[in-house]
């Protein structure tokens, strides 16, 4: 029997509950295609050349509730914080990378939390419709 894989320090982050699509981002979808709005996923590598606008992320997928490993956009994810995992099936798929100390996966999260909140804002400027829906005008739920 294979041993468990040792646990790392990865960036782990929310999907956000609604995201701004269409015509000056006057609609809304929940999540994205790939995540549930609300699911955590784990930022394997980012593209430094992009401005780490885009990074591959490993979470449940939305349909199958299978293990995915995707290409998203930082301004679909919220809350980034260095965490330590211990899911073996993320671990697999982190196989190969370079392991991140503790302080090396809060620094990377906190820069993503900056480009993520920048990329979000820039990518819409329209005025938010009232009620909006949106990760940053929601209330932060009790749960």
């Amino acid at each position: 029997m294979d041993e468990p894989p040792e646990p790392a320090w990865l960036v782990a982050a929310n999907v956000v509950r609604w995201r701004r699509y269409g015509d000056l981002g006057k609609e809304f979808r929940p999540g994205t295609k790939a995540f549930r709005g609300g699911a955590k996923v784990y930022v394997m590598d980012t593209y430094p050349g992009m401005g780490n606008e885009q990074l591959t992320a490993v979470g449940h997928g939305r349909h199958t509730g299978r293990w995915i490993t995707i290409d998203t956009g930082a301004r679909h994810l919220h809350t980034f914080r260095a965490q330590l995992v211990y899911a073996p099936a993320v671990l697999r798929r982190c196989a190969g990378l370079p392991p991140r100390t503790r302080e090396e996966a809060a620094e990377l999260a906190e820069r993503l939390e900056r480009t993520a909140r920048l990329a979000r804002h820039n990518h819409h400027a329209a005025p938010h419709p009232d009620p909006c829906l949106c990760h940053e005008c929601l209330p932060l739920s009790p749960g």
